[in-house]
């Protein structure tokens, strides 16, 4: 693989001196706007080339700029000026805890291609209520929740895969507390919906949905799709779309309403195909786009306006 197909930031240390020269200076420049959060460090394969560009930007509306998943230190700027010069205009940095929620609410800060979700996640919402600390913790996200930039209550749901036991009850009451957020201050709920699709939907039909709901990283079929097209909640489909053995979700694609799909990378997790296992960044989505354009017959930049104009409605302005 040419090296230099791969955005700088990117690229491994070690594999051009004068890469590694920015990034040593940038390590050693601390938390700034340009390096925010901690240094990366990742032992794995570096990161895939950059895709060609896309011919009407769009936005990756899921991703974790604060998980260590690189070989270099990529700043918050870096990560964005890589996606952006690919066609991928900004994106939503989520949180999963409250040190990542607290991260995001200084990342919208620093960059304003960046808007934000603040949540605790199914699967970390269980270790707060063990250690008497649900309470305090759902009453910050809220606080968080409160800045102009941070655009929905995420990512929550639930997860039968991790969790089990006695956190499933927990799960499902945090669930309920972040719809109550979303909806008293009329944000969009992102979803993480794992092995839970029957009560997911239960649980959004009992408590009443936000108006926006987005199901991040859609894992689910033809018949939660069309659950989705009739309540008008909205299906984010990410690498995992091109995954050989991902067969549901091409089906689930096929009859999305097109007005409620949007597209996301979960980085740094879920590299789309032929680059899985490797680590993601935003500036990879218009692998995911251009695959989605071609399971569907639609003309790239047609699907690529569609995304643009379906996530301004879930979660407002960038400017």
């Amino acid at each position: 693989m040419c090296n230099s197909l791969i955005p700088a930031a990117y690229r491994a240390v070690g594999t051009d001196p004068e890469d590694a020269a920015h990034t040593a200076a940038e390590a050693a420049s601390g938390a700034t706007a340009d390096t925010p959060a901690g240094t990366w460090r990742q032992a794995r394969p570096h990161y895939p080339p950059a895709p060609e560009p896309l011919p009407v930007p769009v936005m990756d509306n899921h991703t974790h700029l604060d998980f260590p998943d690189g070989e270099s230190p990529v700043g918050i700027a870096a990560a964005m000026d890589a996606a952006q010069a690919v066609g991928v205009q900004g994106a939503v940095q989520v949180g999963c805890d409250l040190e990542s929620s607290r991260f995001t609410v200084r990342a919208v800060d620093l960059d304003s291609r960046l808007l934000g979700a603040v949540a605790l996640h199914p699967n970390d919402a269980p270790d707060y209520a063990r250690r008497g600390e649900l309470e305090d913790a759902l009453t910050e996200i809220e606080r968080l929740a409160a800045h102009p930039r941070i655009r929905a209550i995420g990512e929550t749901g639930l997860d039968f895969f991790r969790t089990e036991g006695e956190g499933l009850a927990h799960q499902r009451y945090s669930f309920r507390r972040h719809i109550d957020i979303a909806k008293r201050l009329n944000l969009t709920l992102q979803i993480h919906d794992r092995d839970a699709h029957d009560d997911v939907v239960q649980v959004l039909r009992e408590e009443g949905a936000p108006e926006r709901v987005v199901f991040h990283c859609f894992s689910g079929d033809e018949e939660l799709a069309r659950i989705c097209n009739a309540a008008g909640w909205n299906m984010s489909f990410a690498g995992t779309l091109t995954f050989k053995n991902a067969a549901n979700l091409r089906a689930a694609l096929a009859v999305a309403d097109p007005d409620l799909v949007l597209v996301e990378t979960d980085a740094p997790f879920l590299t789309p195909h032929p680059h899985r296992g490797r680590p993601n960044a935003s500036y990879m989505v218009p692998y995911t786009v251009r695959a989605m354009a071609e399971l569907t017959g639609t003309d790239l930049a047609e699907l690529c306006t569609r995304i643009s104009e379906n996530t301004a409605r879930t979660y407002g302005s960038w400017d």
